[in-house]
């Protein structure tokens, strides 16, 4: 194998990956795949392929030093290293968190009936991550009774936790360990039964155990397998903390399956047994579900079913289906449901009083914002807490009582060194795509930017799986708003921002709306003025890391730069790969290649097997080498044939961490550290 790394006086020249051709035959098309020996993780000469890579994207990086610097200080002087979150009552105790400065992870702590009474520290990640390159808290669960804390940990990256059992009388772990748990664990109320989800060789949550504590995990009793590859198992408990609901869903179809909390070793009974295409969640409240389902359309309904049969034939329904309108949750207090909804792509916060039977809006002020609840575990409460932020508004807990309608600023997320919101300026406007539809995107800028064609311009996409981009404040943008740049969202379809339909559009077989809009939002920038060409970068992860892969494929001309996060390029090759994370419940995402139609449509846009011999833009491509979602070796290929088609001479760099997964690294400092380098690879490429 031929890896170059030959110093010189210059930077070292770029990695060349050796081409070993391995050809497949699928639909009578021939797939070449001349990188796949990158797959092989416990081959050494991958893992030096890889090192050589950091070293020449660090060597190629190595002027920026400086640079790096002052970003990360500028971004670490806006944080307030020593803080505390807004602590959340649950029974007779304040939950909070605390950061102290200097130190990479939260400290877990409690108090007792007020929040003046003694601190009690439950865990300190900072000391359980010593000796660890990746440490991440995933569940953290007090016991009923708060006498013990189940809380779960992954110190690899690939999202496989290990549960343990701390007696918070006496400080001391029990001798429980539960390892290859994913993000569901819950109590029962007699607090000693924890239940919780374990992973499949695929990485998929399939199966539902109970655990009695002080008995051996290998005796633990199996609740509930899934069988059905495109379903995954979760578990969550309701606000009333009655019921445990457990949800196996696909990405079109749930069922949802209930259990009285006090009845651990009963049997879990279906609300509504599954029907395909079908998707429905629950709520509890007295003697009734609330119930969310998309039955009579795409934007999902209100129902009401008895809690003696909450089968489909006895829905009553509260709030029909209406085609503007996104139903995206409902939470259940004692006097109150919230219904939280997407309407003209914002979020909204939609409250009723079940006594009166009155319902009201909370209402903001700003035109582009974003609204979720959080820390709500109470049932038996007044009180809605939901954060608030904007492009320009930091960050905002706040309570509101639901039957006066006033509310209480508990905490703004502070932003040391004098920010100055009036200073910067937000807006909305739409671009058309090729078939008429109106795209929102989302701008921020420093007030008097100028629209002259000149300006550096980042603009992020994602567009897959219905998720939905909020238009959420960042201290760190500021570094960038700062030096001149506006920040863009591109409001693609594939996304949830105007409801169901826009997903719809935007996946399987219409996949490729995602890209042209996005290209139609950069061209519609440009033509406005607020850009152009080579002062245009673009940002995206994970499935945007696709829709990077795909518009430059595309229009390489349109960008300057392009900054693909853990990028999911190799399409065919991961679906056709029924052994990975994801594959198999994705194939009502993107479509099954096995199927000609689909994979005909897919080999169009995969981004590895579309890349020509052209000029690309400056190109940053991160990995991970524990990412269980989109595997190290997609971005790694994609480099090597890029960097052999490529024909043009702008910056091509892979940055892999090698002891991180999906999201970067775990500590705070190091996440900044990320940042910093990206940051500064985009003044770099669009100086």
């Amino acid at each position: 194998m031929s890896v170059s790394l030959s110093a010189g006086d210059g930077p070292l020249t770029p990695p060349v990956a050796r081409s070993i051709p391995k050809t497949t035959v699928l639909h009578g098309v021939k797939l070449a795949d001349p990188y796949a020996w990158l797959r092989e993780k416990q081959n050494p000469e991958v893992i030096r392929y890889l090192e050589a890579e950091n070293s020449y994207t660090d060597s190629v990086m190595k002027d920026t030093e400086k640079l790096r610097d002052e970003l990360y200080q500028e971004i670490l002087g806006r944080i307030q290293e020593t803080d505390l979150s807004v602590p959340v009552r649950i029974g007779g105790y304040y939950y909070y968190t605390r950061t102290e400065k200097g130190k990479q992870y939260a400290i877990y702590c409690r108090k007792q009936g007020s929040l003046e009474a003694a601190e009690e520290i439950l865990l300190d990640g900072n000391t359980l991550a010593k000796g660890e390159k990746y440490f991440r808290v995933g569940r953290f669960e007090p016991s009923p009774d708060h006498k013990l804390l189940a809380y779960s940990i992954d110190t690899a990256g690939d999202e496989a936790y290990t549960v343990f059992v701390k007696d918070l009388t006496t400080g001391k772990l029990l001798e429980d360990r539960i390892p290859n748990t994913y993000y569901s664990l819950e109590w029962a109320e007699d607090n000693r039964t924890l239940f919780y989800n374990v992973l499949d060789e695929a990485k998929r949550p399939y199966r539902l155990l109970r655990h009695k504590l002080g008995t051996p995990t290998a005796a633990d009793t199996l609740v509930y397998q899934e069988p059905d590859e495109m379903f995954t198992l979760e578990l969550s408990k309701t606000r009333s903390r009655q019921y445990l609901l457990m949800r196996l869903e696909s990405k079109t179809t749930s069922e949802v399956r209930y259990l009285r909390a006090a009845d651990p070793a009963g049997q879990f009974r279906a609300v509504e047994p599954r029907r395909k295409g079908i998707d429905y969640s629950v709520e509890h409240h007295g003697d009734s579900f609330y119930i969310l389902a998309d039955d009579t359309g795409r934007n999902y309904r209100l129902v009401q079913a008895p809690l003696n049969d909450p089968s489909a034939k006895n829905w009553k329904e509260l709030i029909a289906h209406r085609d503007g309108v996104l139903l995206r949750g409902v939470d259940a207090f004692r006097n109150h449901l919230v219904i939280s909804l997407r309407e003209n792509g914002l979020s909204r916060l939609l409250v009723e009083d079940l006594a009166a039977g009155k319902r009201h809006f909370v209402e903001f002020d700003e035109p582009v914002y974003s609204v979720e609840q959080t820390g709500n575990p109470e049932y038996d409460t007044q009180l809605l807490r939901f954060s608030y932020t904007s492009l320009v508004t930091p960050a905002s807990v706040f309570d509101y009582d639901m039957s006066a309608r006033t509310r209480e600023l508990k905490k703004r997320t502070p932003v040391l060194g004098g920010y100055d919101p009036t200073l910067y300026r937000s807006e909305r406007i739409f671009a058309t795509a090729a078939d008429g539809a109106k795209i929102p995107i989302s701008l921020v800028y420093r007030a008097g930017a100028r629209r002259d064609g000149q300006t550096r311009l980042l603009l992020y996409g994602y567009g897959s799986y219905g998720i939905t981009m909020e238009p959420a404040f960042s201290s760190e943008r500021l570094s960038l708003l700062n030096r001149g740049f506006v920040f863009a969202i591109a409001h693609i379809r594939g996304g949830s921002e105007l409801g169901r339909t826009w997903h719809d559009d935007g996946k399987m077989m219409r996949k490729k709306n995602t890209f042209r809009d996005f290209i139609a939002c950069a061209e519609y920038l440009i033509a406005q003025k607020y850009t152009s060409p080579q002062h245009l970068a673009i940002m995206g992860g994970s499935a945007g890391g696709l829709l990077m892969g795909a518009v430059v494929n595309s229009r390489p001309d349109l960008f300057g730069a392009v900054l693909a996060k853990v990028p999911f390029v190799d399409v065919i090759n991961t679906m056709l790969d029924e052994t990975l994370p994801l594959t198999v419940a994705e194939f009502e995402e993107w479509g099954n290649p096995k199927e000609q139609a689909a994979f005909e449509y897919m080999y169009s846009y995969s981004p590895y097997d579309n890349v020509e011999a052209k000029a690309y833009p400056h190109m940053l491509i991160t990995a991970g080498l524990n990412d269980p979602r989109v595997s190290y070796w997609e971005p790694a290929k994609w480099t090597a044939k890029l960097r052999a088609l490529n024909t043009g001479k702008n910056l091509l760099l892979l940055k892999t961490e090698m002891g991180s997964g999906h999201f970067g690294s775990s500590g705070r400092y190091e996440r900044i550290k990320e940042t910093a380098f990206d940051y500064a690879f985009l003044l770099k490429a669009l100086q």
